[in-house]
């Protein structure tokens, strides 16, 4: 199996660039994404069972591996929610897998989601990890539009190694991510420069 293209770039541009840009000397502790977790909660949805396995199957198609049904913990009478019931699906990508779906996210998926001008800079979690939400399946390519039942949305969170926010964005900058700040800064220099 040939080594996914993302990865490859990795290796080969992101971690020299890390090692220069954020002062590593041992390649092995430059950032590395860790895995990428899709996560779906139809909590709201009035046929709760039927839409889990609708987000079952769209996460199946979007990322090619089954993901697992979450279930609820305990029984809250105002959601008119019974313990053990089906509330979501969750998938954990890591590997090729992983790589090659960050790759169709950053170059095909993220250029298709609506007035698209980047995506969120600021929500790490404090610890080197982004999350995101997609509101509809729509944007990703392996979705027919017209098989479509019910609009659903995702929750992504990629996962690094990265010890602190800094590093977990330069690390996903220099993979690719298209971020909404790093645009205007580069947009600005142009403009001071011209």
């Amino acid at each position: 199996m040939s080594t996914p293209r993302l990865l490859q770039h990795y290796r080969e541009k992101a971690i020299p660039a890390l090692k220069e840009k954020l002062g590593y000397t041992n390649p092995n502790a430059v950032p590395r994404l860790e895995k990428i977790v899709v996560t779906s909660c139809m909590g709201k949805a009035p046929d709760r069972k039927l839409a889990v396995e609708d987000a079952a199957n769209e996460i199946t198609k979007i990322t090619g591996q089954k993901p697992s049904i979450t279930f609820s913990r305990k029984a809250v009478a105002n959601f008119k929610l019974r313990a053990d019931e089906p509330l979501g699906a969750r998938v954990t990508l890591r590997g090729a897998r992983m790589w090659e779906f960050l790759d169709r996210f950053i170059n095909i998926t993220a250029p298709n989601i609506r007035d698209f001008r980047g995506i969120p800079y600021k929500s790490f979690d404090g610890r080197g990890n982004y999350a995101m939400g997609v509101p509809d399946q729509s944007i990703f390519p392996e979705i027919e539009i017209d098989q479509i039942k019910r609009t659903i949305g995702f929750d992504l969170i990629f996962v690094t190694s990265a010890p602190t926010d800094h590093e977990g964005r330069e690390l996903l900058a220099a993979l690719g991510m298209p971020f909404r700040e790093a645009h205007k800064k580069e947009n600005e220099t142009e403009t001071n420069v011209a």
